[in-house]
């Protein structure tokens, strides 16, 4: 008769063991992702820790998963990264350079919008051209070239249908007067551009010459369109 219950037996072991096991183990994607969040934020706090004016941790977060991925495809050669906070008032110092290799903020400043994009806030975003709208997303910094606003610099959008007419568009980084600080004191807010991210004149020069040539520009904002579409956040 003890013969009978021994295959019944085996199985209930082997089946209370698979469960366990099951129970226990993490899937493989969520640890990748859970490791790549540790690093992120453990890098944070080494910048913080140098730095006292940082970008959140979630515009910081965001900028470095692109980061990585764009250096990984050898499209980095300057290793500064510079992150806009479109989430902010343009009131505040939402653009911040990065240097990725010495971990400090090498400048913070305010940046303005496109026209279109918003007054006070950016909300809305656009990768037409004749839009005067701002577009989120990744860029490479590429050559310098003198236009009406003096030393401007070339972007390359790396997103498609998010960014990509960036050249098209002719949307440049440069300085502009109604970026300056002052404009906020006599207005209320920063002034607006055709789409392009404008910078004080005062600092214009030094930022451009720092990310030049083939460093990423990230411009972040939590719209959830850009975040479902974007290929170097997924």
């Amino acid at each position: 008769m003890k013969f009978r219950f021994l295959p019944l037996l085996l199985i209930y072991v082997l089946t209370s063991s698979f469960t366990l096991n099951t129970a226990v183990t993490e899937p493989l994607e969520d640890k990748i992702v859970s490791s790549e969040e540790a690093d992120i934020e453990t890098l944070y706090q080494i910048f913080v820790e140098k730095n006292t004016n940082m970008p959140q941790l979630e515009s910081f977060s965001n900028a470095i998963k692109g980061y990585k991925k764009l250096k990984a495809q050898g499209k980095i050669e300057n290793e500064t990264l510079t992150i806009i906070d479109f989430s902010l008032s343009s009131n505040a110092k939402r653009l911040w350079v990065l240097d990725m290799v010495n971990n400090n903020v090498l400048f913070n400043t305010v940046v303005a919008h496109g026209r279109n994009t918003g007054v006070e806030f950016a909300t809305r975003f656009s990768n037409k051209n004749n839009s005067n709208q701002s577009s989120l997303g990744f860029y490479i910094t590429d050559n310098t070239y003198y236009g009406k606003n003096g030393l401007s610099m070339f972007l390359d959008g790396q997103e498609k249908g998010i960014n990509d007419n960036a050249r098209k568009r002719y949307v440049v980084f440069h300085g502009a007067k109604y970026a300056n600080p002052d404009f906020v004191k006599r207005n209320g807010r920063l002034g607006r551009s055709l789409g392009c991210p404008a910078v004080p004149t005062a600092v214009n020069k030094a930022i451009i010459n720092t990310i030049k040539n083939k460093s990423c520009l990230f411009i972040y904002h939590p719209n959830q369109e850009y975040l479902n579409k974007s290929n170097l956040l997924s």
